[in-house]
């Protein structure tokens, strides 16, 4: 049975991106990006929202040109080895290969496809996390929290949820960077 799994770039006040949709703050160090490649290795699947899907459709082609640094290399590799469903009711196709398009979240659903899968599965966005929050089936949380105060903005977890977690891990980075790994509690 795979896990579904969260994880997030925050600000320290808890934004991925601020009032005006900016996140040019959480740009990675290539030991940050490590960090990001060492996380998405065992994932089998992506679970986008439409906005987060079309940021990060330019895996497509970014880390395929050999004068690329290895890390970037290495997490393109990552993304184009792994499905991809979109969750959308406005997104009319998809462009990338191995991506399939769901007009509805579907938490029973998406239970069953990590009950079924070999390999874990990443729900990405906190738009289309907090379904999977509300509806109890995040098995783990990753925070990666940048050393920045926003003031606003989006929030990476959803209001008004209450989610008992044990802390699995943590990491300083060089730059101010933590990496905060939780699992929920059964």
């Amino acid at each position: 049975m795979a896990k579904l799994i969260y994880w997030m770039n925050t600000s320290l006040d808890g934004y991925v991106a601020d009032e005006a949709g900016n996140f040019d703050w959480s740009e990675p160090s290539d030991e940050v990006h490590a960090l990001a490649n060492d996380l998405e290795r065992p994932i089998g699947t992506y679970l986008y929202g439409r906005r987060v899907y079309e940021t990060m459709a330019v895996w497509q082609t970014l880390g395929t040109r050999h004068d690329e640094p290895a890390v970037i290399r290495e997490f393109g590799d990552i993304w184009r080895a792994a499905d991809k469903v979109v969750y959308s009711r406005t997104l009319q196709h998809v462009s990338t290969p191995k991506t399939t398009l769901e007009r509805e979240f579907d938490a029973a659903a998406v239970r069953k496809m990590t009950d079924e899968s070999a390999r874990d599965i990443s729900i990405n966005g906190p738009t289309l996390a907090a379904h999977a929050i509300r509806a109890g089936i995040v098995d783990e949380y990753h925070v990666v929290v940048y050393p920045v105060v926003v003031g606003a903005g989006l929030g990476w977890l959803p209001r008004n949820v209450r989610i008992d977690l044990d802390l699995v891990g943590e990491h300083r980075f060089a730059n101010g960077v933590v990496h905060l790994h939780y699992r929920a509690r059964s």
